[in-house]
């Protein structure tokens, strides 16, 4: 019988294929059959059940995780957010005081707002800038804010504020805190410099990690003591350790110089009775004596009746007069009573991924300038959050530092959101990162036609090859 001619306009598959010799089964029969769930009691086919579903998932988040734009997206996006919930906080926390002081209540967001913006532009020229002017700028930056730091200490100049001589009045509402800018000299500065004794293996020498990075260090921590401020001292002072640890201090080295912190430390509490004070309130659930204890008792208290999911947006009820500094030093006691534990934790979690981020960034750059510069600002970053997230929580005495791109004050909100732009340009600069974005970004100021590029230049033919 001859073989079934394929008519025209009829499928091929329409015809019918010879069964396999042997009874051999096709392959779609063999893979139909292996997608068939087996009977009651039987085992799942390799690859289908919950656990390999669970290894597909974490192998899928593990790549997504380490791809190049990871810690771009990380910076961005967490310091965006801890900056827009921050700006939130202020308005509800500080209401209450502006119109206890006869402002408008949108009075501190107002000027909060103002910073922030005048930080975004900050961030996006920082993130934008080559590292190069990064370096340029280390010295100017670090000569600006040491005279700045010296105008404070001059009378009718320097303004006094809850008994810290570290402001400057720019004029009408607006004050200056130049000890926020000192973080950001010595971070550009010590960098700069560590970079450059690297580049010439001199880091291996005592004498040369040392000097000139601790005199000047010293320096700075010495003009912001003379304004009596602990806490902007001792961030000041985790930067320069964060420095040294990255330039490979010896162990020797590293805790001569942490003891030498902790005695200096040690002496300037003890001569201090109001230093005394706060430390005596470390884990206090009672105002004490003269309610000497009152604001850190009062933030457990704004803490332990916010619960799970808090008491709502705007209903804090110790930002009534009850907890001082709620918009500034203690914004997060304020967060936890209205936002509860899941608010609480968000933040945590906001910083914890900006931390991570800046950690990546440092550990995978070939730059040692990059290096230094990004875990300086980590560091920096990282140990302000503790300790005022420490202070609120009673585990810290109060350091009087505000939490970074969260609580009010421009002062600390313009350097801080500098910074950042310094992680975000560092992000940028990674080799794969680079090639990333270019490939997603369009050509701006070309228009792409048929022919290779259309601009001021002899028009050039594509080619299939790429070659002109």
């Amino acid at each position: 019988m001859p073989a079934k001619q394929v008519l025209p306009g009829r499928r091929p598959s329409a015809v019918k294929a010879a069964k396999p010799a042997g009874g051999a089964k096709s392959a779609r029969t063999v893979k139909a059959q292996g997608r068939r769930r087996p009977a009651s009691g039987g085992p799942l086919p390799a690859g289908r059940g919950p656990l390999e579903r669970l290894r597909r998932t974490q192998r899928q988040l593990r790549k997504a995780w380490d791809r190049p734009l990871t810690a771009y997206y990380l910076i961005f996006g967490s310091s965006l957010l801890i900056t827009v919930l921050g700006l939130v906080m202020v308005y509800s926390a500080s209401m209450i005081k502006a119109l206890q002081l006869g402002l408008g209540d949108a009075y501190f967001f107002k000027k909060q707002f103002l910073a922030a913006l005048i930080g975004t532009v900050l961030l996006l020229i920082a993130s934008r800038m080559p590292v190069k002017l990064h370096r340029a700028l280390s010295y100017p930056v670090l000569a600006g804010t040491l005279f700045l730091m010296v105008l404070v200490q001059v009378p009718g100049i320097g303004v006094a504020i809850n008994g810290n001589q570290n402001w400057i009045s720019l004029g009408g509402p607006f004050m200056l805190q130049p000890s926020e800018f000192g973080k950001l000299a010595l971070i550009l500065w010590g960098a700069d410099l560590l970079a450059r004794k690297g580049d010439k293996e001199l880091l291996s020498q005592w004498k040369h990690l040392l000097v000139p990075l601790v005199p000047v260090a010293f320096l700075l921590l010495g003009l912001i003591m003379l304004g009596g401020d602990m806490g902007t001292a001792m961030i000041l002072g985790a930067i320069l350790f964060g420095l040294l640890w990255l330039a490979g201090a010896p162990t020797r080295m590293f805790v001569a110089v942490l003891a030498f912190a902790g005695v200096i430390v040690a002496l300037l509490i003890k001569t201090s009775p109001h230093r005394m004070d706060r430390l005596a309130c470390l884990g206090a659930t009672d105002p004490g004596r003269g309610d000497l204890c009152w604001q850190a008792v009062h933030g457990i208290y704004a803490l332990a009746s916010g619960g799970w999911f808090g008491s709502g947006l705007g209903a804090s009820v110790e930002k009534w007069g009850q907890l001082p500094e709620a918009h500034t030093d203690f914004i997060f006691a304020i967060t936890g009573e209205e936002l509860g534990l899941a608010g609480t934790l968000s933040v945590l979690a906001l910083f914890a991924a900006l931390g991570y981020a800046g950690i990546r960034v440092a550990g995978r750059t070939e730059d040692s300038f990059v290096r230094y510069a990004a875990g300086g600002v980590t560091t920096w970053i990282t140990a302000q959050a503790v300790i005022n997230i420490g202070a609120v929580l009673g585990l810290l005495p109060i350091a009087g530092v505000p939490l970074p791109l969260f609580s009010y004050g421009g002062s600390a909100l313009l350097p801080t959101m500098f910074a950042i732009g310094l992680l975000i340009a560092f992000a940028r600069e990674e080799p794969a990162a680079r090639a990333a974005l270019a490939m997603r970004q369009p050509k701006t100021g070309w228009k792409r036609t048929g022919q290779r590029w259309k601009s001021m230049r002899r028009s050039v033919k594509r080619r299939p090859s790429g070659e002109r």
